[in-house]
């Protein structure tokens, strides 16, 4: 029987940045576990992150919340994030990268804000294929990407140049960057508190410092979601109502 496609629904999005708060009604919202991505033009990409082959599953919406645009770039988002101009990075899980999707197939791509396909990763040397990603920070038009098994440090320049760095560090599911100073959060069980501070070199990030994140009152994170910004982790706390800054700048 084939799958019942979601009825649309009306959200709300809230934005709090430099001591302002203001909010966008978005329309006819198709996502189930959406990815939501703000644009620089104001605007907003919402993504289903599970799809069908045949599905239109990313919604481009303008500044007033109206859907303008709807294309597919893959199955299993794991990540979501825009550049300075506009380009929407995706990396992906493993069921898309190894299931039935070819556009997941890389395990990493760039896209126009309208669905046009830009870039594909392809192995470079210190690098081999993707298996999974699992984290991404996109700063101005670099992108840095911390790709499943050898877990090395991407450095995805605006001319699509990559620089391949050995970590290891495995693990992490978040990173800062600010100039040769870089922090990796988070690890495989007993470690999911874990930051570890580093400093980049041609070839390497070589650890420095390790410790453990918690919140401001010393308790611990619990489950939380982490979203990686340029010298910021945002991390939102378990019961998904506050989000805590690290800024490394």
């Amino acid at each position: 029987m084939p799958r019942r496609l979601p009825d649309p629904y009306d959200a709300v999005v809230v934005t709090v940045g430099d001591g302002s708060v203001s909010e966008t009604h978005l329309l006819a919202v198709l996502a189930r576990f959406p990815a939501l991505e703000p644009l620089p033009d104001g605007g907003f990409v919402v993504a289903g992150r599970r799809s069908r082959t045949d599905e239109q599953h990313v919604q481009l919406f303008d500044a007033f919340g109206r859907g303008i645009a709807a294309f597919r770039v893959g199955d299993a988002i794991e990540h979501l994030q825009a550049d300075e101009a506009g380009e929407l990075w995706v990396e992906y899980f493993d069921e898309g990268i190894y299931g039935d999707a070819p556009l997941s197939r890389p395990g990493l791509r760039c896209w126009t804000s309208t669905g046009e396909a830009l870039w594909t990763f392809g192995p470079v040397p210190g690098a081999g294929e993707i298996s999974a990603c699992y984290a991404l920070n996109i700063h101005g038009r670099t992108a840095w990407a911390y790709p499943y098994a050898d877990f090395p440090l991407l450095e995805i320049h605006r001319d699509r140049s990559i620089r391949v760095r050995r970590t290891g560090v495995h693990g992490a599911r978040g990173l800062a960057v600010h100039g040769d100073h870089l922090v990796f959060f988070g690890g495989h069980e007993d470690e999911r508190d874990r930051i570890v501070e580093c400093r980049l070199t041609a070839e390497t990030v070589e650890p420095v410092a390790e410790g453990r994140l918690v919140l401001p009152d010393g308790s611990a994170l619990g489950r939380r979601q982490v979203v990686s910004r340029g010298p910021r982790l945002y991390v939102l706390g378990e019961a998904g109502l506050e989000w805590s800054v690290l800024d490394i700048s």
